[in-house]
């Protein structure tokens, strides 16, 4: 299956002048291939029937939305990130009396999680408030609810403990059929609310933010106008957390942060 330029160029324009989407800034590549396989699950033979799908079906628009936009997650991913987070700005987010965190782009739930259970083991959850933000309601509806498959458990107990896990990992869950219902005191400070980093401006200032493996997606442009949202909605001396392919050397902002760990993408604001 094909997409051309100008058939692409409808699709973008309908969804965001009939939606308010606007996806005009991401990677065109990585758009198409989403695109494609989306139209082959619902079995849509051209464009023209997915416009008019899209254009009078908003119950299609929300799958679309939820087969365009990327949730691929697990709890503790890519565990020396977490490692560096409790050794490096874990130290400086506990000097404050109070801590606020934007967990963004935090699709079904997992990093929120993560981060949460790491900041109960140091001792700050019970003062920190973490904002967990996704474009897709339905994914935030998965994160609220904090269940999870029981099969990953296993993959995720070992992310734990080479994230350096302090206690059992199963203290933070509790097993229901084939379920694992996280543990609701990891959500007293949590905040879900839809946002869209494409055209949402920033809503507070935060010690820590992190977007990991969101960026990818997004092309220069959007991710300077992205880097530029978390510079303004970071407090001095904040820190920034990115995905592993991810980083600031391209962006503008990329004087104003100081790289506190190269390698799992972590930099603090210093101006």
């Amino acid at each position: 299956m094909m997409i051309s330029d100008n058939e692409l160029l409808g699709i973008l324009k309908l969804i965001e002048d009939v939606y308010g989407y606007d996806f005009s800034n991401y990677s065109e590549a990585s758009f198409k291939r989403r695109l494609i396989r989306f139209m082959k699950m619902k079995e849509f033979d051209s464009v023209g029937s997915l416009l008019q799908k899209l254009l009078n079906d908003e119950y299609v628009f929300e799958e679309f939305i939820q087969g365009i936009t990327v949730n691929v997650t697990e709890m503790f991913r890519d565990p020396s990130f977490y490692l560096s987070l409790r050794k490096d700005v874990v130290p400086r987010l506990s000097t404050y009396p109070f801590i606020k965190i934007w967990i963004a782009g935090c699709s079904t739930g997992e990093e929120l999680y993560s981060v949460a259970i790491m900041l109960k083991e140091e001792g700050i959850l019970d003062r920190s408030i973490i904002y967990a933000t996704d474009i897709n309601q339905q994914v935030l509806k998965s994160a609220k609810e904090g269940m999870y498959n029981i099969k990953f458990m296993k993959d995720y107990i070992a992310n734990y403990q080479k994230a350096g896990g302090k206690n059992s990992f199963s203290d933070y869950y509790i097993a229901k059929y084939n379920s694992a219902l996280i543990d609701k005191s990891l959500k007293n400070n949590v905040v879900f609310s839809v946002h869209n980093l494409v055209t949402d401006q920033s809503f507070n200032e935060f010690q820590l933010i992190l977007c990991r493996n969101v960026l990818i997606y997004f092309n220069q442009e959007l991710q300077d106008n992205v880097i530029n949202l978390f510079y303004d909605s970071l407090c001095k001396f904040g820190y920034l957390g990115l995905g592993s392919k991810e980083s600031l050397h391209f962006t503008d902002k990329r004087k104003n942060f100081e790289e506190i760990n190269r390698k799992e993408r972590i930099y603090m604001k210093t101006d």
